[in-house]
């Protein structure tokens, strides 16, 4: 039993089709990955499932009612400083607006306006929100919030002070707490940590429901898709398996598309050069024939039979022929920038920084040297971005010293794209650089595959993926000799990453990167740096060193004594969680508390 079909679906934006002929079933408990370049219109069909957008034609069969939906969006609309409980427990309108109405009413209470008014009016709204279920819910939202690793004190931030990776968590904590029947998964691994990585890969093994899921990731593809389907300008086509079966279907269905094409054409000439030999015969025949031979009239109206069996053969060919098996365009990433000629480009001496008193870390010593590929890993929230802030002189450190090379000229690519300006068109963003001419621009744009009229549309237009085209062409200007890269692949598509790679693979300069994609890590480093509770750590060989180091540590005999600890302590940490919610505000904070210290502990003998 599907819980959604869509069928024929076509969607167009100012007379430009953007797809057609989409084809897309989801049955009960099965999980659908699709794919597609950036800008094909991938999360534009997800806005059509859901409601949001109406297609131009086709129809939607929804199963399961859209409020039983729960979608994880790119860039959801969060109102200006609200906290993140806030926004998680959003989700529910109804439910929101009584806890909010009852926060107002406790306010005044408080104030000393207990008019019979306001007393009334709270036990009313207090009444509605209990019989709601909204305690329950509202402990169901700390739980959730507590599993995806935000302590209370985390919980009380604004959204937008979250890292990228805690936004990501915010967002499928927000979809968790409606505990949806059907999922729409729009790249829900960005910026994830991999521990967090492999706890949504967990979660989603025993989500009952149906999933429909985007994303670039091609080894998370592998290990929750049942079914792939590949989203093109033509329409879709759906591949058991995960990305890899589906780039094994794909190859082979293009094989021996090869293989009858030039068959086809092999036989399409045969026969037009017998419809040519014929028609010579037919003339020859013909104008002999006119001399009143009975022999040549017979001979022309022999091979005038077989020139009209041969064009109805070659039309039926045509008919069937299969259309040539194309590449699709890909971008020619190329960089620029040169090496710095001094051996030392950076260093820090001593650095802290602190988010008010809040320490993010202390201490660090840390060179930058000419040839170095640094790669900066460790979980959501452990100042990885602020480290690139640091380094690019955005940040100024709390304690400490960074010393730059005078002729260091940085290019930088920002997690969430926040330098590109939104009302410009892609061209005019290029424009605006001295020097720059049109010809110049479009020229480059081109082969970041922005083409004719593509170069005048407005930069906040553009999906995720085309926005990080635009980024790439701004660091191909930027004449760096120091490339510093917060997740430069989240948003790319799979062909693009490829090419990304190759370019920062030649790329002569010097790179610091931060990255979740393990494939771009193991291809570019040659030095880690990894943050974790505030220490920092330098690796001296590259992330496919120092995975090989981690596994070797994870394989060596375990100490009896620690063993028991770490039992002791996961024993003790299961009972906290499963544990009733206190009542009171005293005692929901000591159990957070015990929570928080069990889990430290935990980590520290880890």
């Amino acid at each position: 039993m599907w819980v959604l079909k869509a069928e024929g679906l076509l969607k167009e934006w100012d007379g430009k089709r953007i797809f057609e002929k989409v084809d897309l079933a989801v049955r009960e408990g099965e999980r659908v990955a699709l794919i597609g370049a950036n800008g094909i219109g991938k999360t534009t069909l997800l806005d059509c499932l859901i409601g949001r957008t109406t297609p131009d034609a086709g129809k939607i069969h929804r199963h399961v009612p859209v409020s039983r939906w729960g979608m994880v969006e790119q860039q959801p609309s969060v109102p200006k400083g609200m906290s993140l409980k806030d926004w998680i427990l959003s989700a529910d309108p109804k439910r929101f607006d009584l806890r909010r109405e009852l926060a107002r009413l406790e306010r005044e209470l408080a104030a000393g306006c207990g008019s019979d008014s306001i007393l009334r009016r709270y036990s009313e709204i207090q009444g509605e929100y209990q019989m709601s279920g909204g305690y329950e819910w509202e402990l169901e939202g700390e739980r959730v919030l507590h599993r995806l690793g935000f302590p209370p004190d985390l919980q009380k931030l604004p959204y937008s002070q979250l890292s990228g990776g805690q936004k990501t968590r915010a967002r499928l904590a927000r979809v968790m707490v409606g505990q949806p029947s059907f999922l729409l998964l729009d790249e829900p691994t960005n910026h994830l940590d991999w521990e967090t990585l492999d706890w949504l890969t967990e979660w989603l093994a025993g989500f009952p429901g149906a999933c429909l899921i985007v994303s670039h990731d091609r080894a998370w593809i592998d290990q929750v898709a049942h079914t792939t389907v590949e989203l093109t300008a033509e329409g879709t086509r759906a591949f058991k398996g995960g990305y890899s079966d589906f780039i094994r279907q794909r190859e082979r269905e293009q094989k021996e598309q090869k293989a009858l094409y030039r068959k086809q054409q092999q036989e399409k000439k045969r026969l037009e050069e017998a419809i040519r030999r014929y028609s010579d015969w037919f003339r020859q025949a013909h104008a002999a024939a006119g001399e009143r031979n009975p022999f040549y009239k017979k001979k022309a109206n022999k091979h005038q039979t077989r020139l009209k069996a041969k064009v109805q053969a070659l039309k039926r060919l045509e008919a069937k022929q299969v259309e040539r098996p194309g590449v699709a365009p890909r971008i020619q990433a190329n960089l620029g920038g040169e090496a710095l000629a001094a051996r030392r480009l950076m260093q820090m001496e001593g650095v802290g920084f602190s988010y008010g008193e809040q320490p993010v870390f202390q201490g660090m010593d840390l060179t930058l040297s000419r040839g170095d590929r640094l790669a900066v890993i460790g979980p959501n929230g452990s100042g990885k971005s602020t480290l690139l802030k640091l380094i690019i002189g955005e940040l100024a450190p709390t304690e400490g010293r960074v010393n730059r090379h005078p002729a260091l000229r940085i290019g930088y690519f920002a997690q969430e794209l926040e330098g590109l300006e939104p009302e410009r068109t892609v061209l005019e963003s290029l424009l605006s650089l001295p020097g720059m001419t049109a010809g110049e621009a479009r020229k480059v744009l081109a082969s970041f595959l922005f083409r004719r009229e593509d170069v005048h549309k407005r930069i906040g237009d553009l999906s995720m993926g085309e926005r990080c085209r635009v980024a790439f062409v701004h660091l191909y200007f930027s004449e760096a000799n120091l490339l510093v890269l917060d997740e430069p692949t989240n948003h790319l598509d799979i062909p693009t990453r490829e090419r990304i790679e190759e370019a920062l693979q030649h790329y002569p300069g010097t790179l610091v990167l931060v990255s979740h994609d393990r494939y771009l890590l193991d291809r570019i480093s040659n030095r880690v740096v990894v943050l974790k509770k505030g220490s920092v750590k330098v690796w001296p060989g590259g992330f496919q060193a120092y995975r090989e180091h981690l596994r070797e540590q994870a394989e060596r005999p375990a100490d009896p004594e620690t063993d028991q600890k770490i039992r002791t302590l996961e024993l003790e940490l299961s009972r906290l969680m499963a544990s009733e919610e206190p009542e009171t505000e005293a005692d929901r904070e000591r159990l957070h508390r015990q929570i928080r210290e069990v889990k430290k502990s935990l980590d520290d003998l880890r």
